[in-house]
């Protein structure tokens, strides 16, 4: 959007979208800095076609590995925990790299000792 204005006019389309915003979301802007917000940034992937090394998305993802699992189903909290793990791995959070980790881990010392 800023190539298609000149300075002037992105200043005042700007100076608009400010103005008309809320008195506690202007406080919330000039705490961070007028000069740095930028309210006509792109925004960003929506979670649903973001991929992954695979080039699969989540919800692509989720659904293979429900469909490899049980055949006679699953219950919606084994489904929602899959869904969860897999988009905190896919947007690398910590906490569930560290929770496949382990679990990699822990799946690998049963098969070591004899349990599986």
């Amino acid at each position: 959007m800023h190539r298609e204005f000149s300075d002037d006019e992105v200043k005042k389309r700007k100076k608009a979208i400010f103005d008309s915003m809320s008195p506690r979301r202007q406080k919330h802007i000039l705490k961070r800095g007028y000069d740095k917000w930028d309210p006509f940034q792109e925004p960003k992937d929506p979670i649903d076609i973001r991929t992954e090394k695979t080039k699969r998305t989540s919800q692509v993802l989720v659904r293979e590995f429900l469909q490899s699992r049980r055949a006679n189903g699953y219950s919606n909290a084994y489904a929602r925990g899959v869904l969860e793990i897999c988009l905190g791995i896919v947007n690398n959070d910590e906490r569930f790299i560290a929770m496949y980790e382990f679990s990699c881990w822990y799946r690998d010392l049963l098969k070591k000792e004899g349990h599986e």
